[in-house]
């Protein structure tokens, strides 16, 4: 009987432990399945296994297979242990690093706002205030309670193991040995002949995971180049390549040929990065020539990789990332505010430039948040909706086109899909009382119920069901949210439906396309960005070009940030790889699909965003970690990513300080410093960075990061050029005042005060901001030109007829619209005669009035006799002082006449004594009543 008893014990236990193994991989898989878990151990584990090398179908690669076979299964039971061994520490090693904290993320949101207050009725309620109300009550209350808990906060930190230094040294030594534990059990494992665990120690050494790993970019080098002798990997090619390309901290010196090599070994191995790097190399001509045709090869390549991890996602495609940060842009610009064309114009409007302007009032994300979700639950439905779209897409800003285009990472929060869908279901409630399938609804009557909300916010929730984003996908429900939607016209809703029936996902239904593209015909005729796309593919995948096209332009100019342009690149591609198209097409056809690959490729970083990474570990403010971000910023430059390029160049940027030409300047400047921001500035330059192109400008002006061998002369023409070429683009009033100042003192161009006032007119038409330098410069411009015409210079302004300023005799005027003094020569280019309209239309528009458009019509024609200049400068200068001496007589006349009649009247005030009140009856005469006034 014991021993059946003891028996069933067993049993019991087995089944509780089989219960207890299902329980955990039931929830392990849960977990991976989270779209809120933000992977950042799954991405540092993925990141320590090298991607394995594409297996070669050619006669050798068998051959060795074959061969070492027999090898193989003739090792000893010796090496059999010690491969054992080899794997054994290698797991852990990664079992004690993902134990390990990683780099903090950009922003903790703190959980005490994210409370939901559904303010429940009770029998409390009827007597306490509420403290969401409006009111001096609720006011109090809401302030006690946040500085009650600001208060317990403090005091519990301050008590705290961690805040009375007591758990930070125990939890900093335990981190430091399992830092240690885990780069000792790499390198046993490498010892033993494990090669995933050497790439892993090049990681580790290049991108440390907290302060207790050691930063060592020369044993990660040597890990990198150890791993891709033994096994070929491509990421490890790709990384050797780099330090080649780059030079990085002068582990090896810089050069061009073995870094075209190993990216091309790591690009045709599949390395997205690689490819990314040679597609870039080839477009700018960076250690090879340029070639367009090689460019879009190796873009499109990556770009198919992002394409094809993109459709892994749920119906609709992946998630996009965030969009990268430029440093720049959070104080306003290269030039700051106002003087930057990032932050002037249209431009003003982009969210970094308005993060940066918050960010400089004070405000904080915590402080919207909070504002947000005071609003929110006090009942406003605005704040709610926008409230659960912050949730929804993990940042204060939203992209435009929709919202399948992502959101702004400036603005970035953690995703929280529980608490977005709290807000839209508490919102969608106010029309639809009870969840689908129920298709109960309000009255019609009841006008007062916030319909165009709630639509919105059915969208939302029948993405989140379809998507399975929060819940659990079931396309049932979605189509139900989104039927909702669509009754009140809502185009996301609608292009919703147009997925469901295209795809068939409803269990039990078969694909409907004419319905899916009834309504994707409704969703993109409200300008939905990616209905458009949806209905381009339609017609792309049935050959009709044309009109797919089109179609996909407009999703362009709607916003849509990553389909479109694929597609559009696969189109332009086609027509330049079609040998009937006549040579320029397919110029433009190869150039327009390099640039929307490129866009693509550079969108599409979900495994490997190392802009997002370096700005997370900028952030941080360590030095380490601050030595990692610009280590991947550099990693992504030399892939060709202008925002990185931007951020490295604005980082080592020694033109800063206005001190910096003064014994007061604030750093010692070096030239090999100033030569790698050179590098990166025109780069950035490259791919329309405007404000790069004049900073480019200013450090040739400056000799920053030039080469000694280059004289003055040519560096100064250097940087009228680049002042030129950004002055060109119209958009940069900088450029055109530095290009006016530089015709004014004749360095690096002839001196040409007409071109000098163009300049600075041109300044000041394309920002008003800067009226006030460019009125002073104006000035000076006078006195200079009236100075050098009293010297018997030739060339200077016309002070009496300012329109002369604009058409001055100089042959050098025609630089300014970049043609040759020499007219009638050659043929009139669409630029050429666009330019000369330009100019007509100014000429046409200036401050003339109605009497002076004859003297104008004169000016370009042939004068019927010459007047001498100066004669006619010397007569005005008499007459005017024959006007000036005419009015200095008449004023001392006019004083004289009026000494004399001050002096007439003291005569007259004695003469009329007798009756100091005039014609006015004295006090006590009868007749003073007949002057009173009734009232």
């Amino acid at each position: 009987m014991v021993k059946a008893k003891k028996g069933h014990c067993q049993r019991k236990a087995t089944w509780l432990s089989f219960g207890v193994v299902a329980l955990a991989v039931v929830s392990g898989v849960a977990a991976t399945n989270q779209p809120t878990s933000t992977g950042t151990d799954d991405q540092l584990h993925t990141s320590l296994v090298p991607p394995k090398p594409i297996p070669s179908t050619s006669t050798e690669t068998t051959s060795l297979a074959t061969t070492s076979t027999p090898k193989a299964s003739s090792r000893s039971q010796q090496e059999l242990d010690q491969e054992a061994e080899a794997t054994r520490a290698y797991a852990q090693a990664l079992t004690t690093l993902s134990a390990l904290k990683p780099h903090p993320s950009q922003h903790v949101f703190d959980a005490l706002l994210a409370t939901t207050n559904d303010n429940t009725k009770s029998i409390f309620t009827s007597f306490l205030p509420n403290i969401q109300g409006q009111g001096p009550i609720g006011s109090a209350l809401r302030i006690i309670l946040k500085l009650h808990h600001m208060a317990t906060s403090r005091i519990s930190s301050k008590l705290s193991k961690e805040g009375l230094g007591l758990g930070n040294k125990k939890k900093d030594e335990d981190l430091r040995i399992k830092s240690i534990k885990v780069m000792d059990l790499l390198e046993h494992s490498t010892e033993l002949g494990h090669k995933d665990a050497l790439y892993a120690i090049g990681v580790l050494s290049l991108f440390p995971p907290n302060q207790y790993f050691e930063f060592n970019p020369r044993r990660a080098f040597e890990s990198f180049v150890q791993h891709a002798a033994e096994t070929g990997n491509a990421t490890s090619q790709s990384y050797i390549a780099f330090f080649y390309a780059s030079g990085y901290r002068n582990i090896v010196p810089a050069d061009q040929a073995k870094a075209q090599l190993y990216y091309s070994f790591a690009a045709n191995g599949d390395d997205r990065g690689a490819q990314l790097a040679l597609g870039y190399r080839y477009w700018s001509g960076i250690g090879s020539k340029e070639s367009c045709d090689r460019a879009l090869t190796w873009y499109g390549s990556a770009a198919e990789q992002a394409m094809a991890k993109f459709m892994t996602g749920p119906p609709g495609g992946r998630t996009l990332p965030q969009t990268s940060t430029r440093l720049s842009d959070l104080v306003g610009g290269i030039y700051g505010p106002g003087a930057s064309v990032a932050s002037t114009g249209a431009s003003a409007l982009r969210p970094a430039i308005k993060a940066g302007v918050a960010r400089a009032a004070g405000e904080t994300w915590e402080d919207v948040l909070e504002y947000y979700l005071f609003n929110a639950d006090r009942g406003e439905i605005d704040f709610a909706y926008r409230l659960g779209k912050i949730f929804y897409q993990g940042s204060i800003y939203a992209s435009v086109g929709g919202i399948a285009s992502g959101s702004e990472g400036v603005g970035a929060i953690p995703r929280n899909f529980k608490l977005a869908r709290h807000y839209f279901t508490k919102i969608a409630r106010q029309v639809w009382p009870h969840d689908p399938p129920s298709q109960m609804s309000v009255k019609d009557s009841e006008n007062n119920k916030p319909v165009g909300y709630a639509a919105a916010s059915a969208a939302y929730l029948g993405r989140m069901y379809l998507r399975g984003e929060g819940v659990k996908a079931d396309p049932v429900i979605a189509k139900a949210w989104f039927e909702r939607g669509a009754e009140h016209g809502d185009r996301e809703c609608r292009n919703g439906l147009g997925i469901i029936y295209r795809d068939g996902l409803v269990p039990g239904s078969r694909p409907d396309l004419k319905q899916a593209l009834k309504y994707f015909d409704a969703s993109a005729g409200q300008d939905l960005a990616e209905a458009q796309v949806n209905l381009a593919k339609h017609y792309y995948n049935r050959g009709e070009i044309p009109l797919a096209t089109t179609f996909f332009e407009q999703a362009v100019r709607n916003g849509s940030p990553f389909e479109a342009y694929y597609y559009l690149a696969e189109i332009h591609a086609s027509q330049a790889q079609n040998p009937n198209v006549p040579g320029h097409v397919v110029a433009g056809s190869c150039s327009m699909a390099v640039s929307f690959y490129k866009l693509v490729a550079e969108r599409g970083v979900w495994e490997d965003d190392l802009l997002r990474d370096a700005e997370i570990a900028w952030m941080s403010q360590t030095p380490q970690d601050k030595e990692v971000a610009m280590l991947k910023w550099a990693i992504a430059a030399e892939r060709g990513f202008e925002v990185a390029q931007n951020n490295l160049g604005y980082i080592l940027d020694q033109d800063k300080s206005i001190l910096r030409l003064t014994r007061f300047s604030p750093m010692t400047p070096s030239n090999d410093t100033a030569s790698l921001a050179l590098t990166q500035w025109i780069r950035a330059a490259g791919q329309r960075n405007i404000d790069a192109l004049v900073k480019v400008g200013d450090y040739y002006y400056h000799g920053l990061g030039v080469s000694a061998e280059e004289t003055e002369a040519s560096r100064l023409e250097k940087a009228a050029r680049y002042y030129r070429s950004a002055a060109d683009t119209q958009m940069s009033a900088l450029a055109m005042w530095n290009l006016g100042w530089m015709y004014e003192n004749g360095i690096g161009v002839p001196q040409d005060f007409h071109l000098a006032k163009r300049y600075y007119d041109l300044a000041l038409e394309t920002n008003s901001e800067s009226s006030l330098p460019v009125i002073l410069s104006l000035g000076k411009l006078y006195l200079k030109s009236f100075w050098h015409t009293l010297m018997g210079g030739s060339g200077g302004l016309s002070i009496w007829n300012p329109s002369d300023a604009d058409s001055g005799p100089s042959e050098s005027r025609n630089e300014i619209d970049g043609k040759k003094a020499e007219e009638g020569k050659g043929e009139i280019t669409p630029e050429r005669w666009a330019r000369e309209r330009r100019d007509q239309e100014r000429e046409r528009d200036s401050d003339f009035g109605p009497e002076d458009y004859f003297e104008g019509a004169l000016q370009g024609g042939i004068r019927e006799e010459d007047v001498d200049e100066f004669g006619e400068t010397m007569l005005l200068v008499l007459l005017c002082l024959t006007i000036s001496i005419l009015l200095y007589i008449r004023t001392r006349i006019v004083e004289r006449m009026r000494r004399e009649q001050r002096d007439r009247q003291p005569n007259e005030n004695q003469q009329d004594q007798g009756n100091p009140n005039g014609v006015f009856p004295p006090p006590g005469d009868p007749a003073r009543a007949d002057w009173a006034v009734l009232r």
